[in-house]
């Protein structure tokens, strides 16, 4: 290995990738794999019944979904890969080896997507009559199906993450992607995007056709029966994902939604969310029953819930799969499970390049605990921000002094106490540098500066990966 320090403080690295993947779900969602398909079949009943007011009105959604998808969308999904190489860099290089045709696919994919849908944008004038509309019903069903396959692929590396399957008896590309996740995680997302993209198609009503009540009223009963449609399914789906999510990450459920405190009253807040849940479905009854009668306002909520019920999930979906960012894979902290007690014996320093000195003395003992702290924990933990470390051993010890033993004692087992934090890493001299740097952190608080920012030189002469077995047998010897 060759460990990197990249360290985003105050803020927090975890706190980076979640914030920009969140936007990107709420945004890929409804907006660019559920809405083609209603924006398809509103175009087709335009045709179907010679009213020009359904043509219209999804091109005019179209219109805003194109902007907002290629401009957020886009930021957002090259900030993901940004900002997992950069903090994550082992996790994202395993997952490129592991799913490299199915990523190159992607891509591929991808590219098509984008190309369907400007040409189905930009034609909508020139094919509106006859042979021309069919062909543009063609490209709205071209652009729902590649829009839907690209978040089959991804989907398919989102489930692995969980749950690797019998990947890891085999190494099998196939036994990746079909992963025990798989299929109920797709089902989950299609359903939902679904669900979501009609609650934006009535929220866009709300702003287009408001003075037309007329059309108005035919539109919200269509996108409202759409919605009444998907919204049961997506339960379903929902259902069949949580029975096949590992015990162990359920168990974190509760810890997930906020923090360990909100595991006392989970069960209030899972009454929220199925009242949130039964507003929406009240919403879109009342649409299909009585559309006219809906003040603009209120299509706004249920569209605004959906969003935050999904980025919800996603948080949630982070945080149960520690303490691995890829499940008995790899560790948060980007070292493989096979690699801690090898770590453990011959310390991590040897094999990290942006490090003050390659191994503990009295004289660096602070540096390298501070360097030792971001390579071990600094995916997750900032030093006084978000997450702080200060503050959780504040916790820890009622704000009296940190005594030294029995921090060690509490380093040596915490995975064990709390399960969704990965085992040190490092070796006892090194656990110790880092206890001396957090108990320096405690009575003189500080930034973290990572490797980009302070400027670490390379720390001479770094073992390569490839001598470290052999080292190790030779100091045996």
């Amino acid at each position: 290995m060759d460990f990197p320090i990249f360290h985003l403080d105050g803020m927090g690295n975890r706190l980076l990738i979640a914030v920009v993947a969140i936007v990107h779900v709420i945004i890929n969602h409804p907006l660019a794999v559920g809405i083609y398909p209603l924006l398809t079949l509103l175009e087709w009943k335009g045709k179907r019944t010679g009213d020009p007011r359904w043509d219209e009105f999804a091109k005019r959604v179209t219109f805003v979904v194109l902007i907002i998808t290629t401009s957020f969308g886009a930021l957002t999904g090259v900030g993901i890969w940004l900002s997992t190489a950069l903090v994550s860099p082992f996790a994202i290089g395993s997952l490129l080896r592991i799913f490299f045709w199915g990523w190159f696919t992607e891509w591929l994919v991808f590219i098509t997507e984008v190309v369907l849908i400007l040409a189905y944008y930009l034609t909508w004038d020139s094919w509106r009559e006859g042979r021309a509309k069919q062909y543009h019903l063609g490209l709205g069903a071209a652009v729902s199906l590649f829009s839907w396959l690209t978040m089959c692929i991804i989907v398919a590396i989102l489930g692995f993450m969980m749950d690797p399957g019998a990947w890891k008896e085999n190494a099998q590309f196939w036994s990746a992607v079909l992963n025990p996740i798989y299929l109920p995680q797709l089902a989950f997302r299609t359903t939902f995007a679904l669900t979501t993209a009609g609650l934006f198609a009535g929220f866009m009503l709300g702003i287009t056709f408001w003075k037309d009540a007329e059309f108005r009223g035919q539109a919200m009963r269509f996108v409202s029966c759409w919605t009444l449609i998907w919204l049961p399914l997506c339960g379903l789906a929902s259902w069949w994902y949580l029975e096949r999510v590992p015990d162990a990450m359920v168990n974190l459920i509760p810890i997930g939604m906020m923090t360990q405190q909100f595991a006392d009253w989970q069960d209030e807040f899972l009454w929220i969310t199925v009242s949130v849940l039964g507003f929406i479905g009240v919403t879109a009854l009342a649409g299909a029953l009585v559309p006219r009668r809906i003040p603009r306002f209120v299509l706004l909520l249920p569209f605004l819930f959906g969003i935050v019920l999904l980025g919800q999930f996603e948080r949630v979906r982070e945080f149960i799969r520690k303490p691995y960012v890829i499940a008995d894979y790899m560790y948060s902290n980007g070292v493989r499970v096979d690699e801690v007690a090898f770590y453990k014996k011959n310390g991590i320093l040897p094999y990290s390049t942006f490090v003050t000195a390659h191994e503990v003395t009295p004289e660096n003992k602070l540096l390298v605990g501070r360097d030792v702290f971001a390579i071990s924990c600094s995916r997750c933990h900032t030093t006084n921000g978000i997450n702080g470390i200060v503050a959780k051993f504040d916790k820890l010890y009622g704000g009296e002094s940190w005594d030294a033993q029995q921090m060690k004692v509490f380093l040596d087992g915490m995975h064990m106490s709390h399960p969704y934090m990965p085992p040190f890493p490092g070796n006892d001299q090194e656990a110790e540098a880092m206890i001396a740097y957090l108990q320096d952190l405690k009575g003189n608080p500080s930034m973290l500066e990572g490797a980009q920012v302070a400027g670490i030189p390379p720390a001479g002469e770094r073992m390569s990966p490839e001598n470290a077995l052999s080292d190790s047998v030779s100091r045996a010897n």
